[in-house]
């Protein structure tokens, strides 16, 4: 029983972290059709500037937490303007090689200003506790992790089904000429959707920290994860992206526990009979 409870939170926690971490590449890939290799420099950058404000100078962790996701945001802003505007009109190709660029780019930054050691961000003691259910205690840390995970996903369904914003953002995609032909300021709302998956991939670097530790190789050291976390779900799917983020957490979580030798071995060769069985995704459409 134990056993089991301890796979579930840690393998729920893991899966929030993914999709925190991937939701925004699933944006910019499924609906701004962008294939977007940097994304988790992203989720580098939201870590490190938290390790820079909470332990560097001493600033206490949410606050650290919220101005990092903030300036990330600022930074990923005029990034999708000058930069990859101009991707979005590439080949499949040259916006691989353009994004794998960028990512070394990020990495290279972080190595100069930080190191190339593990990037802490410590914790407040309320997060270090435990919560007493009488027969386990759970670490508030990983309850913490949930509970954001499942705030976000909500919050992302509403603002993208339910607000003027995420309207425009489909009709955008579905058809730009016709979309800015109708007065919809195409470039306003595909900066602003690539904000908010920046914001999110910081979100969950800065959460994830414990789970999935900073560093300056961050990055590449996880790309092929979000990667799969995006097809698995379906690429464009949001709510996709939260059932194979959860089903994956949950499945390497359990890999680790029940056969941590060939732990690796059985995650990726059951993702890949996945990945046979639904080319497309879990809630992605067949191509015809």
């Amino acid at each position: 029983m134990t056993l089991f409870l301890n796979i579930a939170v840690d393998g729920i926690a893991y899966g929030m972290i993914l999709f925190m971490i991937s939701v925004g590449l699933s944006i910019t890939m499924g609906l701004m059709r962008v294939v977007n290799l940097a994304h988790g420099g992203f989720a580098l950058l939201g870590g490190t500037f938290a390790h820079w404000l909470a332990q560097e100078n001493g600033m206490p962790f949410w606050p650290a937490a919220v101005i990092a996701v903030l300036v990330t945001v600022i930074v990923s802003l005029p990034l999708e303007r000058v930069i990859f505007r101009r991707i979005y009109d590439f080949g499949d190709l040259q916006q691989v090689l353009a994004t794998i660029g960028l990512t070394f780019l990020m990495i290279a930054s972080v190595n100069l200003w930080q190191g190339s050691s593990l990037l802490s961000i410590p914790l407040p003691d309320s997060l270090k506790q435990s919560v007493d259910l009488g027969f386990r205690t759970l670490p508030v840390h990983r309850l913490v992790v949930i509970a954001v995970g499942f705030a976000s996903i909500l919050g992302l369904w509403l603002l993208l089904d339910k607000t003027l914003f995420g309207i425009r953002l489909r009709a955008a995609v579905d058809n730009r000429s016709t979309a800015s032909a109708l007065g919809i300021d195409t470039d306003w709302i595909f900066m602003a959707a690539f904000g908010l998956g920046a914001g999110f991939a910081a979100l969950g670097g800065i959460l994830g920290a414990e789970i999935l530790p900073i560093d300056a190789y961050y990055p590449v050291r996880y790309m092929v994860l979000f990667l799969i976390v995006v097809a698995v779900g379906g690429m464009g799917s949001i709510a996709g992206s939260f059932i194979a983020a959860l089903g994956l957490g949950l499945l390497e979580t359990a890999t680790r526990y029940l056969v941590p030798d060939v732990s690796t071995i059985a995650f990726y060769a059951l993702v890949i009979i996945l990945l046979a069985m639904r080319p497309q995704g879990l809630l992605g459409r067949a191509h015809a």
